[in-house]
């Protein structure tokens, strides 16, 4: 029967000091065979095992962690994977949701980012519209100031005949 890290953590934090119980006691208390909690006891003075709770739950790994593990699970063969996989307080299960996990991430975040470019593009789009029409309009109010000018001087220059 496989034991969890805090189930584990918790058996050694109340057979070890301060507390020191008795390995039968907690034994009967959490229902663990004595031979059990002894291997792990051996496990924890060869700081394999840790009593205290620093492993975190394979849910609560940072996203970040969660891709090195699944690149460093691939790098392994079969046969070391298992052991890997041990020590680190993973099953198989958590590698695969964990890359799936990532792929839709992935997919989610590329979706928004088109979904953003298209916006973007329309956007741009209606503020090339805008700056074309202003600038017609603008070019039209230079041709009439011009004209005006020129109106202007013809007139001018008639009142000086």
């Amino acid at each position: 029967m496989r034991y969890s890290q805090r189930l584990r953590s918790a058996v050694l934090r109340k057979v070890l000091p301060p507390e020191s119980r008795p390995i039968t006691d907690v034994g009967e208390e959490f229902g663990i065979s004595v031979q059990t909690i002894q291997s792990w006891i051996r496990l924890a003075g060869k700081g394999i095992l840790s009593p205290e709770d620093s492993a975190t739950a394979p849910k609560a790994k940072p996203i970040a962690e969660r891709f090195e593990l699944i690149l460093e699970g691939a790098r392994r063969s079969e046969e070391e994977k298992g052991a890997w996989l041990r020590e680190k307080g993973l099953h198989e299960e958590h590698l695969v949701l964990w890359e799936q996990e990532i792929r839709s991430s992935m997919t989610e975040k590329d979706n928004q980012v088109k979904t953003e470019n298209a916006a973007l593009k329309k956007r741009n789009r209606e503020l090339q519209k805008e700056l074309a029409r202003k600038e017609k309009a603008l070019a039209e109010l230079a041709a009439l100031l011009t004209l005006k000018k020129k109106l202007g001087e013809i007139l001018a220059d008639d009142e000086d005949d």
